[in-house]
């Protein structure tokens, strides 16, 4: 027989009531009694008896991440965060993929308590609008609907833009950055990089700024190989994530240059192929794990209470400097 909810309140110290108010998702739990009983949780291994949930609180026990075809670049170590801190929630996850409007249906057939959607908004709109507790992870946008924990996409462009500056970089190129929308209002990650530029008494060139469909290496190559077409070219190129970053640095060594003697090479995600590539690549390194907790916390709050108040929080980002980055030799 496996451990009980008795034993996981005698080890953390609390009332069979609190174990399972935490296990349950219940609101009105202070953080630290949610943690202790977590811990406990997790040090015996305790996993609750899915059956005797669902007849006792409609529940299945079950939580879906749906991800677009177009992911984040730390969507690994974003799933495996989300379905650690659920599995210390008493959920289990399933996880969907697909286009973004497709992911909203594909929940339907598989009965569970609430979603999380990686990506943008529409998906999360669509769900919230059906009547399912939903909580939005990442950057996407949101009209207010539903709970977000979010990445502060324009920070961590002008922290990565900033850092490029202060190895004396001069004119920064940025991949995977837009134009401008309607009524000229740049996204996020375009105006953090405008703003670190400005700020260094730099005018920001629209040759410099280059979009990318995805998030992939060749994305980042194409874009690269065309800022390498003429005579001139960047000492240093922001990308918003690590694939496009790796795809850039591949551009510029097939131009004849040199990485980061020639040109600096940043991105976003600190995706595990930049920790061993040659040069090893910075990054901005997003906390997946907060992510994910937030999320699981916001979305089982959500589940047992859910008139509760909208939240917005944001994830905290580091700036991970490494060799291609480096400063040049004199």
């Amino acid at each position: 027989m496996g451990p009980t909810l008795k034993d996981v309140a005698r080890l953390a110290g609390v009332s069979v009531k609190t174990v399972s108010n935490v296990v349950n998702g219940y609101p009105h739990v202070s953080a630290g009694v949610r943690h202790r009983v977590e811990a406990a949780v997790a040090e015996l291994g305790y996993r609750p008896n899915a059956f005797a949930r669902t007849l006792r609180t409609g529940r299945v026990g079950v939580l879906a991440l749906v991800l677009p075809d177009t992911d984040p670049p730390y969507v690994d170590d974003l799933t495996r965060e989300v379905v650690d801190a659920a599995g210390r929630a008493g959920y289990r996850v399933v996880v969907e993929r697909g286009p973004d409007e497709e992911g909203a249906n594909t929940t339907r057939p598989m009965p569970v308590d609430g979603v999380l959607v990686g990506g943008p908004g529409g998906t999360a709109r669509a769900l919230t609008a059906a009547g399912r507790p939903v909580v939005l992870i990442g950057g996407g946008s949101t009209d207010g609907s539903c709970d977000r924990v979010s990445v502060d996409v324009a920070g961590a462009a002008e922290d990565a833009t900033a850092h490029l500056l202060r190895t004396g970089r001069r004119r920064i190129a940025a991949i995977g950055a837009y134009p401008p929308g309607p009524g000229g209002v740049p996204p996020p990650g375009t105006a953090g990089y405008h703003r670190a530029l400005r700020a260094a008494g730099l005018t920001p060139l629209p040759r410099d700024l280059l979009p990318a469909r995805h998030d992939r290496r060749a994305d980042g190559y194409r874009a690269a190989r065309d800022l390498f077409a003429g005579p001139e070219h960047p000492d240093a190129i922001f990308c918003l994530s690590d694939p496009l970053a790796i795809g850039a640095m591949r551009a510029v060594f097939d131009a004849g240059l040199r990485v980061p003697a020639d040109v600096a090479v940043i991105g976003v995600g600190d995706i595990e192929e930049g920790r061993y590539s040659r040069p090893t690549l910075s990054t901005v390194a997003v906390d997946t794990g907060f992510l994910a907790r937030e999320a699981v916390g916001r979305l089982t709050t959500r589940i047992g209470q859910p008139d509760a108040d909208v939240a917005e929080v944001v994830a905290p980002h580091t700036v991970l400097a490494r060799e291609s980055t480096e400063v040049p030799a004199t």
